[in-house]
């Protein structure tokens, strides 16, 4: 008998595949892999795989690989997608693909199967990370397959299949929006979330953040420290990677942090609409910013933006393990070298305040910028370098004047 290993959320579409694949005649292998998902009971939804038939269910705890080799590069980056989505989904899709192939290796299945539609984002990421990692693997995805669609032709007819075989699931028909989660992030998108005149975040149960407008009436201060551009301490205590993440989103979280609506470009070529929440990751990108402020040079800050809607596509898209992402992850480790030091930071009802900044590897000089008399800087030097910069439009001038 075949087999496959699932890709396993134990959410609608994962729960619904797992019985369908065994009625197509797969022995499946279902595979959680725990990316610190906040909402999510991980012992039932083990449970669930076996009631369900799988020939083998586990878990796979990547919660640290997550955020130290896949968020934090990233960070360092300051990659958003399309300027504000922080790509917590979109990341951890090659590091299940992964994880998923190292378990096929090790049980022998002759194929990875998972839950993503035709239509989406995810499809692309889970395919394109393993066919990187293994040319010959067989991937199978449901959703493109014409007999799948129409014995679920939409998400009723799943929730009803759930309902028949008594599988719980977090969508009803009530609240048909569907939600991927991890510790970088919540997403919530399809149902009533595809009416634009709805108001997305008054229609979703936030799972990570309180409304801003129920956050305490107070601010509070949280202090984070980098070490090369990455996270290394929270409040003066050093934390591993997945510990600054889940404590920043208890912070932040509490106070209204990290909440977008968008309609973004879909790498297959239409728009949807999304409702996210990040509010660890959305206070590490503002103090990360704030670090390279005093620490980066110009030339070298100004060269990293322009590349980094650059490497939030090829997130974005699945590229992650592409040679041209691997030369960009040795620059920005290269780039980011000097990116040292501690912020402070002031949170008040969803809002993000610099309090303060300090760097051993500084390059502000008060010296030199105050606006003050004296100083460093000999304000005389300016009149050379502007002679310099605009005497190629001083010749153009006298060729072709312009109108004023």
């Amino acid at each position: 008998m075949p087999s496959c290993v699932l890709a396993y959320s134990g959410g609608l579409d994962t729960s619904v595949i797992l019985g369908w694949l065994m009625d197509e005649g797969y022995d499946v292998h279902a595979v959680y892999v725990d990316l610190g998902q906040p909402c999510e009971d991980r012992g039932a939804i083990l449970e669930k795989a076996k009631r369900i038939g799988a020939k083998s269910a586990q878990i796979v705890d990547a919660q640290e690989e997550l955020c130290r080799d896949f968020a934090f590069p990233v960070l360092q980056w300051q990659a958003k997608y399309e300027g504000l989505y922080l790509l917590g989904t979109s990341i951890a899709r090659p590091l299940i693909s992964k994880i998923c192939l190292r378990v096929a290796r090790e049980v022998g299945a002759d194929a990875y199967a998972h839950g993503a539609t035709g239509k989406g984002n995810d499809q692309c990421r889970f395919q394109l990370a393993a066919e990187a990692l293994e040319p010959n693997v067989k991937v199978i995805a449901p959703w493109r397959l014409e007999r799948f669609r129409k014995a679920f032709p939409g998400r009723s007819e799943m929730i009803a299949y759930c309902e028949a075989r008594n599988i719980p699931v977090k969508a009803t028909s009530r609240k048909p929006y569907s939600s991927d989660e991890n510790c970088l992030h919540i997403s919530y998108e399809a149902g009533k979330l595809e009416d634009l005149r709805v108001n997305g975040v008054e229609l979703v149960e936030f799972g990570m953040t309180t409304s801003p407008k129920d956050a305490p009436n107070e601010t509070e201060n949280v202090l984070i420290g980098f070490q090369a551009g990455i996270p290394v301490s929270v409040n003066g205590q050093e934390q591993s990677p997945f510990e600054i993440v889940s404590w920043l989103n208890e912070i932040g979280g509490r106070n209204g942090i990290g909440r977008i609506d968008m309609v973004e470009n879909r790498f297959v070529g239409m728009k949807s609409r999304g409702v996210y929440e990040a509010p660890g990751m959305t206070l590490l990108y503002a103090a990360h910013r704030v670090v390279e402020q005093i620490t980066m040079d110009r030339d070298l800050m100004h060269l990293r933006d322009r590349l980094a809607p650059e490497v939030a596509e090829m997130v974005y898209y699945g590229f992650w393990y592409h040679a041209k992402f691997d030369a960009l992850l040795a620059f920005i480790r290269e780039a980011q070298k000097p990116v040292t030091g501690e912020v402070s930071l002031d949170l008040y009802k969803g809002n993000i305040n610099v309090a303060g900044r300090s760097s051993p590897n500084s390059l502000y000089d008060e010296g030199i910028a105050t606006m003050e008399g004296g100083g460093s800087y000999n304000q005389t030097d300016a009149e050379g370098f502007l002679r310099i910069q605009g005497l190629p439009g001083r010749v153009q001038a006298g060729m072709r004047r312009r109108e004023y």
